[in-house]
């Protein structure tokens, strides 16, 4: 009987960080076929770690408290793990049992040097040269649910993910819809293809406008319907996505899409789609940190960016 090497993620509680980070989860389950792992997350990230492949256990770290930390230890204390690999950059991880630990630091700003890719510094936790791409397992179940509302049939996908956390980094949705309609239109390189719109239910009035693109028939709504999860897994069927700085946006890449994001008040160079594309407007984030320096006013800050921009590079990234 092979002897299993057991591995314990715990994952970031910020649902989209934790996308950002997950290919050094598949990274491991791909190199180290011989472990086990034992994710923790919180209420948002972990149901996205639910299909890890050999997954021993997932646990829910409710709140960042000091006794939701004593519940923690509880559960993993018992365990010699083979590796920590600490996102979280917590003190519990290094009082445990392991052979070896992984622990991710706070990021410390230096003038001189810009800030890395997100998803660079989740690589650099374990000291990999070869940075690997945000990626997220689907199990069958959370397939055959994202199957049965998309129906793939072979045709191109366009998908958007219009919805944002915050009003000052959503993109006029007049703006998707126009994109959608150049890209699926007849003479369009997506001619004959259908729109799939991913959000949350609160986004269902970006969606009624965006839908509008094309006939109601060749229109894919998931608001309500999926599991964050299950939307990654039917936005693996698309043949581009285009959305905001958003926690879809991070699903599309994870899920393997080409992606386009549109940025303003964020910096794509830290959190941007993943070898996809980045398109901003006339200011640079820099310039939105002046005028909104703690970045949390309700103002439209994206209403710079034309829809012409971001076409032309949805153009060229179908092109390629």
């Amino acid at each position: 009987m092979a002897v299993r090497f057991p591995i314990l993620y715990i994952a970031e509680a910020e649902a989209e960080a934790a996308v950002l980070s997950s290919g050094v989860l598949a990274y491991l389950v791909e190199a180290m076929p011989q472990a086990d792992f034992t994710v923790v997350g919180s209420p948002a990230s972990a149901p996205l770690f639910a299909d890890t492949p050999r997954l021993d256990r997932l646990l829910m770290l409710d709140r960042d408290g000091h006794f939701e930390w004593i519940t923690l230890w509880n559960q993993v204390r018992g365990t010699k793990w083979g590796l920590v690999v600490d996102m979280r950059g917590s003190t519990l991880s290094g009082k445990l049992r392991r052979q070896k630990r992984a622990v991710r630091a706070a990021y410390v700003a230096n003038a001189d040097t810009p800030e890395p890719h997100a998803v660079e510094q989740a690589a650099a936790v374990l000291k990999l040269d070869d940075v690997p791409a945000p990626r997220l397992f689907f199990g069958d179940e959370t397939q055959a649910a994202a199957d049965a509302l998309v129906q793939p049939d072979g045709k191109p996908i366009l998908a958007v993910g219009p919805g944002t956390e915050w009003i000052g980094k959503r993109w006029p949705a007049e703006r998707y819809s126009k994109i959608a309609a150049a890209l699926l239109a007849d003479d369009g390189p997506l001619a004959g293809g259908r729109l799939l719109i991913v959000g949350e239910e609160a986004d269902r009035d970006l969606a009624h406008t965006i839908r509008l693109a094309v006939a109601r028939k060749r229109v894919i709504e998931t608001q309500g319907k999926l599991t964050r999860l299950q939307a990654a897994a039917a936005l693996s069927h698309a043949s581009l996505y285009l959305g905001a700085d958003s926690i879809w946006t991070q699903l599309a890449v994870a899920a393997g899409v080409p992606s386009i994001g549109v940025f303003g008040p964020s910096d794509e160079t830290v959190v941007g789609p993943w070898k996809g594309a980045s398109v901003r407007g006339p200011r640079s984030f820099a310039e939105f940190q002046e005028l909104d320096p703690r970045l949390n006013q309700a103002i439209q800050h994206m209403m710079d960016l034309p829809a012409e921009r971001v076409l032309k590079v949805a153009r060229k990234m179908l092109a390629r």
